[in-house]
């Protein structure tokens, strides 16, 4: 068995890894195998990267021969005990269950129970088509922030190498295989900035700035929308642009800025308890029957779901939750919904956090209501 440690020159991702846990707690993983199946494959390769002495390390534990393997896990686990944070890219599907099925295979006590993780992969799947990705491997990750790597090899490619070093090793077979994993480990770290995005649609934003605007859309009509300007969580690596839904995103670095249309009409209110309301056709309003009893019958009927509804003109914001109340609609099975743009809510700061951060959930989904 073969032990390698190092450092890693110049890495210094833009994102903080505080947010997540101590960067002394942090454990980043990898590993390369024989196959696919632990079932008839091993495991040749682990390597971890993390924080300590005020720098980024590796350590790599490398086996010669597949009767190496156990050593290598143990001596992994060994190490890692001090680590509570495991983050790692699509490990939830590979890297761990593998390592599992080979811990089960040659009985050793090992387990990954004490561990909190992160695969980079599921947080940043989601991001895909906002980010206008082709692909989310690792190496296409990597391209998209304009980052370049030593290693030309693939997983699979290295596994006819691997074997060749067993039967002839030699430090111009054992070279490519390190520097494969030692590059998916340094590309570990450095997607971290990537998690900016899903923080930027699942985490709290905080509006320092609203103020309203005002211009004419293609038919000359004056419209008005709120331009509401925040702080991230976190930098992005790469400016983005989205839109739906009426309301447009756009943010670079930790500024972000939405624009939110702003409707001024009539909107209706439903009541819920239908049953205790009468509708009046002529006024087209619903009215509690503890007063619309003294209405005439033939001005009222029986309100019905779609008929139990009073009518309101004012400032409305769409919402796609609801998130404030009391909520309008332009019908009763119109799927938007709407808010009073009321005095009290425009110098509210808090709810206008509570509202972007709501806007930027729905645009992350790609909504199109």
């Amino acid at each position: 068995m073969k032990t390698l440690n190092y450092k890693f020159d110049n890495l210094q991702p833009e994102y903080d890894l505080s947010s997540l846990a101590s960067p002394e707690e942090v454990l980043f993983l990898d590993i390369e195998t024989t196959g696919f199946s632990p079932k008839s494959a091993f495991v040749y390769l682990i390597g971890a990267a993390y924080y300590q002495n005020g720098c980024w390390n590796g350590t790599q534990w490398f086996a010669q021969t597949q009767e190496e393997e156990d050593r290598i896990i143990k001596s992994f686990f060994q190490f890692a005990k001090r680590y509570r944070m495991l983050i790692h890219f699509n490990g939830n599907q590979f890297d761990l269950p593998f390592l599992e099925g080979r811990i089960a295979h040659l009985g050793l006590n090992c387990s990954f129970d004490h561990f909190e993780g992160i695969d980079l992969y599921k947080r940043i799947l989601p991001c895909r088509n906002i980010l206008r990705l082709d692909s989310c491997k690792q190496k296409s990750l990597e391209t998209f922030l304009g980052l370049t790597r030593e290693d030309r090899y693939n997983g699979g490619e290295l596994i006819s190498v691997y074997k060749e070093y067993t039967a002839n090793p030699s430090d111009q077979l054992l070279e490519p295989l390190l520097i494969h994993n030692r590059d998916d480990l340094w590309g570990l770290v450095e997607l971290l900035p990537l998690l900016a995005y899903s923080d930027l649609f699942n985490r709290p934003v905080k509006v320092h700035k609203v103020q309203a605007n005002h211009y004419k859309n293609y038919q000359g009509q004056r419209m008005q929308e709120l331009m509401i300007y925040m702080k991230l969580s976190a930098p992005v690596p790469i400016p983005l642009s989205i839109q739906s839904g009426g309301c447009h995103f756009r943010c670079e670095n930790r500024e972000g800025v939405l624009r939110v249309p702003v409707y001024n009409e009539e909107m209706k209110f439903f009541y819920s308890d239908y049953k205790n309301y009468y509708y009046l056709p002529e006024e087209d309003v619903a009215m509690h029957k503890s007063v619309a009893s003294f209405v005439e019958k033939s001005h009222r009927i029986q309100a019905t779901a779609a008929t139990c509804y009073t009518r309101k003109f004012s400032s409305y914001l769409p919402q796609w939750d609801y998130v404030f109340e009391p909520f309008f609609k332009r019908e009763y099975k119109s799927p938007l919904l709407f808010f009073e743009l009321t005095e009290e809510f425009k110098t509210d700061r808090k709810a206008f956090s509570l509202y972007a951060s709501h806007l930027l959930s729905m645009l992350g989904k790609g909504e199109k209501k």
